[in-house]
């Protein structure tokens, strides 16, 4: 009996168990259950930091699938980031519980989890703002910790392509430093789908958040050019969660049909995250505002990662809709920096192929007419029947492949406005001009913008 105590210890000490409880854990908490999951399971973790905060501490990601330490072409990338906000803290406990749910799942090889992290390669960020967490006070609606430790709002900090050139004169070195890694991670992953976690109201919240004035449309929303594809994703997240659907579950906020809303319509906002995954990173990217309390009462945890679990899990899913491939050129070489564009969906930043020559596109069911575009090449136009993806864990495949073209090409294919501030710019015609429409705010917005600017 002795001799197998003994061999527990052994085992215990090697290998500490960590008893995920349904509390709020500080951030050193974190970090020691994101290393001890990640050598626990290396087969399926990676974990690995995108930064440090402005007190240096490090911005922790867990990624989790059965190729989780770098890319493999056709399996897509997709994210999860909590705690923007330091006092908006639901978000990092259900990251916690969600990556437990995964490791479980896989464990007990159930089929769903399996199907997920085999077809899937996913990251999670619990804390972007872990010094707004260290000041945070628990009250549902103040603000205390919601800024990073410079007192600067993250969630306002990014480069906006909508702003007056005023407003974007910053370089990236002069960004909050959780800014800049968040940037520097976009630009070294390619993310397909994401979703920002925050607190404070009940609601899937879709680009664009920022707009330019202009026509007259539909009320105050700004349209991005995959209008159809946000609103999809946003209702899959609402419809799979317990109570966001009915749209009216937070007593000192506006209704939101379908537990859902475009984010310029709730409240214009420059400098979001949102905007920037969606034109400059070509990762589509939702809001969740997940509890009405920005700091719920610790024994209401376990409820809400009940109230949460399914849609968490069906919105990764999401990351399988439309088509995804390689493009090849002439010499049967995958075509890095390609363009890829979807008849009728011109964006501001034209999607474009990554150094693998992959392109990932989240499309609804249908028919599409795509063209394919890169330099000394002829221009590929095809068009694709695409069906419904997430159901067997996978977008539909095509390769596009090219011919050398002999004649000289003179066409001028569409440049993407710098981060930061691009005067040359025209979002409206012209240039590296999207066909959107953009809809101008409605008058009357003045308690709807100061409910929202302490939400988001």
């Amino acid at each position: 009996m002795s001799s197998l105590l003994l061999f527990l210890t052994s085992v215990l000490l090697l290998h500490p168990v960590w008893t995920l409880d349904f509390r709020y854990h500080l951030n050193s908490e974190i970090e020691q259950y994101l290393i001890q999951t990640s050598k626990s399971n290396p087969n399926i973790t990676h974990l690995y930091s995108i930064g440090k905060s402005v007190r240096g501490q490090e911005l922790w990601v867990l990624a989790l699938g059965v190729n989780p330490q770098r890319h493999v072409v056709g399996i897509p990338e997709f994210k999860y980031v909590a705690n923007m906000h330091g006092n908006e803290v639901l978000g990092r406990e259900l990251m916690l519980h969600l990556i437990e749910h995964l490791v479980q799942g896989y464990q007990n090889q159930e089929a769903s989890i399996l199907q997920l992290l085999r077809s899937t390669r996913i990251h999670i960020l619990p804390s972007m703002n872990p010094d707004g967490f260290d000041e945070a006070d628990t009250n549902c609606q103040y603000v205390q910790g919601r800024y990073n430790h410079n007192n600067v709002d993250l969630n306002r900090n990014f480069p906006d392509v909508f702003t007056d050139p005023q407003r974007q004169q910053l370089s990236e070195d002069q960004r909050e430093a959780e800014v800049r890694a968040v940037m520097r991670w976009l630009r070294n992953e390619t993310f397909v789908l994401s979703a920002n976690l925050h607190g404070g109201a009940l609601v899937a919240s879709y680009a664009y958040d920022n707009g330019k004035g202009g026509s007259l449309q539909m009320g105050g929303a700004s349209l991005t050019p995959d209008h159809d594809v946000f609103i999809h994703l946003s209702k899959e997240y609402s419809y799979n969660h317990a109570s966001m659907h009915l749209g009216n579950s937070c007593q000192d906020s506006r209704p939101f049909r379908d537990g859902i809303t475009n984010g310029y319509e709730w409240y214009p906002l420059a400098g979001g995250m949102q905007d920037y995954n969606y034109v400059w990173a070509q990762c589509l990217e939702v809001t969740l505002e997940l509890s009405c309390c920005k700091f719920p009462p610790p024994d209401q945890l376990a409820d809400l990662w009940n109230d949460n679990r399914k849609a968490l899990l069906a919105y990764i899913r999401q990351v399988h809709l439309g088509v995804k491939g390689v493009v090849y050129d002439g010499s049967g070489v995958a075509a890095q920096d390609a363009l890829v564009e979807v008849e009728g969906r011109k964006n501001i930043c034209p999607f474009r192929t990554n150094s693998h020559g992959e392109y990932y596109r989240l499309l609804l069911p249908g028919n599409y007419t795509f063209t394919v575009m890169y330099p000394d090449h002829e221009v590929l136009t095809e068009t694709l029947s695409i069906p419904y993806g997430p159901d067997s864990y996978s977008a539909a495949t095509h390769n596009f492949r090219l011919r050398r073209s002999s004649a000289v090409t003179t066409g001028r294919i569409q440049t993407c406005p710098t981060p930061g501030y691009n005067p040359a710019v025209n979002l409206e015609g012209g240039g590296a001009s999207s066909s959107l429409t953009w809809i101008r705010h409605a008058a009357g917005l003045s308690l709807a913008v100061l409910v929202r600017w302490v939400i988001e």
